[in-house]
């Protein structure tokens, strides 16, 4: 394309040749690039300023700017709540929190009984649990009592405690303030509030702490677990653990008490059977403390013969050559003693093959003695070996 057809195109169309020109000169395209010029070109990219010859070492010891400590009410009270894992270890505190239940037995009619030996609550679903609640001094005023459940063994304890899906759905029509998600519910009480954690998403319910009536220590709150403990999608056989707390109205940690919780169908079984397996287990251990071990009546009727008869020939062997006296009264158990005695030294004195012969001889005569004698009418004698008619 010639310079006369360039320059009848319209803007933004010129040819390659024009745009080549007009960003660099045609001198710099056709001279090579000497020294001078690329000395040039790097003065032209530095500051004007000159470099400082010596550097400060003050800049290399400056650190990041700390972040943000949180503020002392989140530590006591919301961090505790909120915490990844929960702490289940019981505390008084100042107040002497502690936590008490009804006394029941174990009779198959019972809904809900506490075992002081397991630290273990078993309970029908949907029935009242009362949990008293007793300090040795009023807490502040406005103060709330938490409750809430966590998995016991460590391999489940980050997993949020919920109902099954099976009851989380029949709970739908039924009225109430409670949410369908959440295990723990609080019954007979209007100032109950139902929480979610917006980090661990555990589920706890909350009440206002109310001073004990004239007459009476405690302070009782009405529980009650909707969802059985060996519910599919639910627990799923999991040991739970409730953990209550008596706190400030910011949060702040007062007491805390902790106890195992079944839900099941028959309570007083259940906890029967587990009484007698963690009695069974303490007696082991006792006996392995002591260094006993049990054994089986064969086992002792076994070796208690054994111990015996080496008790004998130890004897024996030692009280051979010793002599003994007998004071005997009557003549006549004298003379048949010492007869006794005499035949025992004769035996011991005789050869032990004339001892089987004369042995041998005592038995045919107590045989043909037995023949001789006629046995009545329709009466025949068995000897050794036939049988009867």
């Amino acid at each position: 394309m010639t310079e006369q057809e360039a320059d009848s195109l319209p803007l933004s169309q010129e040819s390659f040749q024009v745009l080549w020109n007009m960003m660099y000169p045609p001198a710099s395209v056709s001279e090579p690039f000497t020294v001078n010029e690329e000395q040039w070109a790097l003065e032209s990219l530095l500051p004007e300023t000159p470099l400082q010859e010596d550097i400060d070492v003050a800049v290399f010891d400056m650190h990041a700017p700390a972040p943000p400590q949180p503020s002392v009410s989140s530590l006591n009270g919301d961090a505790a709540v909120s915490s990844t894992v929960p702490s289940t270890v019981d505390y008084q505190g100042d107040l002497g929190f502690q936590l008490r239940f009804l006394k029941s037995g174990t009779a198959k009619s019972v809904t809900c009984t506490f075992s002081p030996d397991l630290n273990k609550l078993f309970c029908q679903l949907d029935k009242t649990c009362p949990v008293q609640i007793l300090v040795d001094r009023p807490p502040p005023q406005d103060a709330v009592i938490r409750a809430t459940s966590v998995y016991k063994k460590a391999e489940h304890v980050a997993s949020v405690v919920q109902r099954c899906p099976h009851h989380e759905k029949a709970s739908e029509h039924t009225e109430g303030t409670a949410p369908r998600n959440h295990l723990i519910q609080v019954e007979g009480c209007q100032q109950v509030h139902y929480m979610e954690d917006a980090n661990t998403k555990r589920h706890s319910v909350v009440v206002a702490y109310e001073a004990p009536q004239c007459g009476s220590e405690c302070t009782t709150v009405l529980y009650k677990y909707m969802c059985n403990s060996s519910c599919m999608g639910g627990m799923n056989r999991r040991p739970i653990l409730t953990i209550i707390t008596l706190e400030t109205k910011d949060g702040q940690l007062l007491g805390r008490g902790c106890f195992e919780v079944r839900v099941c169908a028959c309570p007083g079984r259940d906890r029967k059977t587990e009484e007698d397996k963690w009695q069974e287990k303490s007696g082991r251990k006792l006996q392995e403390k002591s260094g006993g071990t049990k054994r089986s009546f064969e086992e002792v009727s076994q070796t208690a013969p054994q111990t015996e008869a080496n008790k004998k020939t130890k004897s024996s062997s030692t009280s051979e050559e010793e002599i003994y006296t007998l004071e005997i009264r009557g003549w006549e158990r004298y003379n048949m003693l010492k007869k006794i005695n005499e035949s025992m030294e004769l035996e011991d004195l005789m050869p032990p093959a004339d001892v089987v012969k004369y042995r041998q001889k005592l038995n045919t005569k107590n045989v043909s003695k037995l023949e001789c004698v006629q046995p009545r009418k329709g009466k025949r004698l068995l000897r050794k070996g036939e049988k009867s008619d």
